[in-house]
């Protein structure tokens, strides 16, 4: 198994030092992290893997120069499949956006080329980017999450490692719910900065216990892990306590220095069925 916390995919990252920003643009700052660190602790088979999904971050911070020297801006909306073999580390996501802000481009058109071009290259996969313009009001409409919120739920917490052994069934009784829970809350693997989430978790199966569930997600609170990691984490815990004939956890977490972080994972497909900007965010 590998030993994730000294990869050097991870001691060569950029989170947690000190760095400079670009002035011109920069393809070179991305940083990829092979998904396989995690998976290996997580007991998933690059090969075959156990959900299908989807990575969908926003950049709210995306400007450039048009041909004249006019500064231009944009909403970005950045999908990686989760087949990927690789993730992109945050803060060289950011580096490298910045490195647009002083570099010219000849249309909106060009950029996006641009940034597709250089993500799908770094990730190893086909990454799709859309831009938005400042004036598009409905590209990510403002919604309530779906389901029943379990976080007026009235228990006691005294565990704040996670582990499958917090979850249980209520009964055997076959159900199909939607649920969520804007409690969860993990650190950055590297520099333990807290990451704020809310999370809609859909399955068909035995009916989970619903106080199981809430104190298995709140034990997520001093945990270190990547945004991605966590949802593969807890999709993957639900799977082996529960059994669900479907399933689907979908995180939706809050922004931080211009991109948000929404991981999608499920046993159906590969694209969630409702895309919502929480107030959160």
């Amino acid at each position: 198994m590998t030993d994730y916390n000294n990869a050097p995919e991870l001691k060569a990252s950029v989170l947690g030092k000190t760095t400079e920003y670009a002035s011109q643009y920069d393809p070179s700052l991305l940083h990829p992290i092979a998904r396989k660190l995690n998976r290996d602790q997580i007991a998933v088979d690059e090969q075959a893997l156990p959900f299908f999904g989807e990575d969908i971050w926003h950049g709210y911070e995306l400007s450039w120069l048009n041909s004249k020297g006019k500064p231009q801006v944009a909403i970005a909306r950045f999908v990686f499949p989760c087949q990927s073999s690789h993730i992109i580390e945050s803060k060289s996501f950011k580096l490298y956006l910045n490195s647009f802000n002083q570099s010219k481009f000849d249309s909106f058109d060009a950029v996006r080329d641009a940034l597709q071009q250089d993500l799908s290259a770094a990730a190893q996969c086909d990454v799709a980017v859309t831009l938005y313009g400042p004036d598009d009001h409905d590209c990510l409409p403002f919604s309530a999450l779906p389901g029943d919120c379990i976080d007026e739920l009235d228990i006691t917490v005294d565990d704040y490692s996670p582990r499958d052994g917090l979850l249980a069934l209520q009964s055997d009784e076959p159900v199909s719910e939607t649920l969520h829970s804007h409690l969860l809350k993990s650190n950055c693997l590297i520099t333990s900065q807290p990451d704020w989430a809310s999370i809609v978790i859909r399955y068909e199966g035995a009916k989970i216990c619903r106080e199981s569930l809430l104190r298995y997600l709140i034990s997520f609170r001093d945990h270190n892990e990547f945004h991605e990691q966590c949802v593969e984490r807890i999709y993957c815990d639900l799977l082996r306590a529960l059994n669900p004939s479907k399933l689907e956890v979908y995180a939706r977490y809050t922004r931080r220095g211009g991109l948000d972080i929404n991981p999608f994972r499920s046993s159906e497909q590969n694209q969630t069925a409702f895309n919502v900007r929480i107030n959160r965010q």
